[in-house]
């Protein structure tokens, strides 16, 4: 059939020789694929519900985890620990969403140029994060994670906890008004190394 023939509707010529109805187009259809495919999810109680024993992370906690997304330790390190034998060999059980309910935003990815790091909770002591914090290759001669000694020095800025929690609190994360009024309290003085340390320390360890 020519383009003669076809009489008010969109020819393939005339689409894809206009720019804007291409990417408008293209826009309308990315968009239905993608409701489709996210809003069931949240309806969904594997991707919605937490697992059993999770609880929201402490002041301390939230404030390393800040510190981890701050200095940019998922641009090396992933959270998500596939359904394969190799990975859960080397890692540990695998990542499920039930784990990541509380995180705003999750730090799931597949940029591994370091260990995944889901599982690392309670697998070395504070002694060791702080030596390998520091200067890693005091005892990974061979690691090319930049050092990170400054944060031995910063404090936590504990005013601003309070604020963080509410606005988690918003999203769904079930902080009581007990620990947000505590929360100043419960970092103050605490170093930001301190911080990231508690955060490292209990990834992955509620589900067993």
């Amino acid at each position: 059939m020519s383009n003669e023939q076809i009489k008010g509707g969109l020819s393939h010529e005339k689409i894809e020789t206009s720019n804007f109805l291409m990417i408008v187009l293209i826009l309308i259809t990315v968009s239905f694929g993608g409701l489709v495919e996210i809003v069931p999810l949240f309806f969904q109680k594997s991707t919605t519900e937490p697992i059993r024993g999770l609880e929201p992370y402490t002041a301390v906690q939230l404030a390393g985890r800040d510190v981890y997304i701050r200095e940019g330790c998922y641009n090396c390190h992933s959270q998500m620990i596939r359904p394969f034998h190799a990975e859960t060999l080397r890692y540990g059980h695998y990542s499920v969403a039930g784990e990541f309910v509380y995180d705003h935003p999750f730090q799931w990815g597949s940029k591994r140029t370091g260990p995944d790091l889901q599982r690392v909770g309670g697998r070395y002591s504070d002694d060791w994060h702080r030596i390998h914090l520091n200067n890693p290759r005091d005892l990974v001669p061979e690691s090319i994670m930049p050092a990170y000694p400054w944060l031995e020095k910063n404090l936590v800025d504990a005013e601003a906890m309070p604020s963080h929690m509410k606005a988690l609190r918003t999203v769904g994360v079930p902080y009581t008004d007990a620990q947000i009024a505590s929360a100043t309290e419960d970092v103050k003085g605490k170093t930001e190394m301190d911080a990231l340390i508690a955060y490292l320390q209990v990834l992955g360890t509620h589900l067993k």
